[in-house]
């Protein structure tokens, strides 16, 4: 079943989506907090202002009366160490958060007759400060609480600031103060506000550009994909991409395209040649040997056996010659066997007229026995082809020990030599350079070829150069087993 398309731009355009989407996220979370932080921090040093106001009159034994406790309609308390509110802000009607619920000055009786344990107990752990304060002596740390109060009916959340004093004629007294937090909750309101409309904004925002953008720089990439279909259609290797001049990976993308498709029509066109060369070849020793065997049918006396066998023996030869180049284009891979050079190289010029070898012993390669025979003999047979009187053939180890060394064989013969400029060109198919040289003679042009192929594929090197004494020397270099 195959998979829905989602094109490159609808996913560039997701992922950057997503990614800026989780980063606002990450920075509005971090805003929030810090700005509520930073409200919070600030109501309760306003709190512990209020407090220590209060505090500073209770250290100069100041009356209840006199004390600061209605400034801009917050919620104060004073309370003793038994836990008894013995000063509060007038309009005050409820009160949480301080461990003292009382909103009225109540008398010492009430307070300890009446008045709830639990709330006298959490008055007693909120004031003891652990301070030693010496009378008229006011504390140093503030504990800061969380609470709500209503004052004249409204009702508002609070942090609260508690701070002791000590007097010299009321004992030890605890002031709670507190500071409203509807600054911190309307300011956080409004910046998550603010964020919910104008994050999706952002995002469809990026979303648009991040779409426009990856279309523009995706442009150069479908102009190369509909030249490329346009090529597949019409069969036509010669057209080409167009590249770019943007200097980018998509640039570098369409000329190595280009590249590929140089290759390819290379590749094609030297198939196309090799077809038409090797159904010209074939097409004379066929026509010959028909000829023949024409005659032989209708005049059995004229019939040249010979030169038929020999046709037919060109035929075989020429055959085999296509059939291994047609397996080394595909890419086999040579067999894994050690071969010894040195025999191999006596065994191929045994019973050739003129030809001396001079071999090291114990030179090995690995690879395939039966190419590199073939190798060796048709090297042998260009220099016989080629040679006056005599051809040597040298086998030797050149480098290092071990891993590092190379077999080379050399065949030189005392001819007229290879010209520098067609020292490339005679290793191509079907190519003579003498053209005057009848096929009988001089073979189909595909022996050096094919020495140069197997070469290859073992991991070597075929060259040619001149003999100091004007000869061809062939060198043939493979990696020593």
């Amino acid at each position: 079943m195959s998979r829905p398309f989602a094109s490159v731009r609808a996913r560039a355009t997701l992922a950057a989506t997503l990614v800026v989407a989780v980063a606002l996220v990450a920075a509005g979370t971090a805003v929030l907090l810090s700005l509520r932080s930073n409200l919070l921090g600030e109501a309760g040093t306003q709190a512990e202002r209020s407090a220590r106001e209060v505090a500073t009159g209770l250290a100069f034994a100041k009356p209840y009366d006199d004390l600061p406790l209605d400034v801009d309609d917050r919620p104060v308390q004073v309370v003793d160490e038994e836990g008894r509110l013995v000063a509060a802000s007038e309009d005050l009607e409820r009160i949480s958060g301080t461990g003292v619920d009382a909103v009225k000055p109540q008398p010492a009786a009430t307070a300890r007759d009446g008045g709830d344990d639990e709330d006298d107990d959490a008055a007693d752990d909120d004031d003891d400060h652990g301070e030693s304060l010496e009378p008229g002596e006011i504390g140093a740390r503030t504990t800061v609480s969380d609470g709500s109060a209503t004052i004249d009916g409204d009702t508002e959340d609070y942090r609260f600031a508690a701070v002791p004093v000590e007097t010299e004629d009321r004992g030890r007294l605890t002031v709670y103060a507190g500071a409203p937090l509807s600054a911190e909750h309307g300011a956080v309101n409004t910046a998550l506000t603010v964020m919910l409309i104008g994050f999706p904004v952002l995002l469809a925002v990026v979303a648009w550009v991040t779409w426009l953008v990856t279309r523009r720089a995706l442009r150069p990439v479908e102009g190369i994909r509909r030249e490329m279909a346009a090529i597949t259609a019409s069969e036509d290797l010669a057209r080409r991409v167009p590249v770019p001049d943007t200097h980018d990976e998509v640039a570098r993308l369409a000329s190595t395209t280009n590249e590929t498709l140089t290759a390819l029509e290379s590749s094609v066109e030297r198939q196309r040649r090799f077809v038409a060369d090797a159904s010209h070849e074939l097409r004379s020793p066929i026509a010959s040997l028909r000829t023949q065997l024409e005659v032989a049918a209708a005049h059995p006396e004229l019939l040249d056996l010979g030169g038929a066998v020999e046709d037919t023996v060109r035929l075989q030869r020429l055959a085999a010659d296509l059939l291994l180049l047609a397996r080394l284009d595909a890419g086999e891979r040579p067999a894994d066997a050690r071969v010894d050079l040195a025999a191999l190289a006596r065994e191929a010029a045994e019973g050739r007229r003129g030809v001396r070898v001079r071999a090291e012993e114990d030179v090995t390669v690995a690879g395939s026995r039966g190419q590199l025979e073939r190798v060796l003999a048709n090297l042998l047979d260009n220099a016989q082809r080629h040679a006056r009187s005599a051809v040597e053939v040298s086998v030797r180890r050149h480098g290092a020990g071990g891993g590092g060394q190379t077999a080379v064989v050399a065949v030189a013969d005392d001819g007229e030599g290879v010209p520098a400029a067609d020292r490339e060109r005679i290793f191509e198919r079907f190519v003579r350079l003498d053209a005057a040289r009848s096929r009988d003679d001089g073979g189909a042009g595909l022996g050096l070829a094919i020495a140069r192929d197997v070469a290859v594929r073992h991991g070597g090197t075929l060259t040619v150069r001149d003999t100091p004494a004007g000869g061809a020397l062939f060198e043939l270099r493979l990696p020593g087993a």
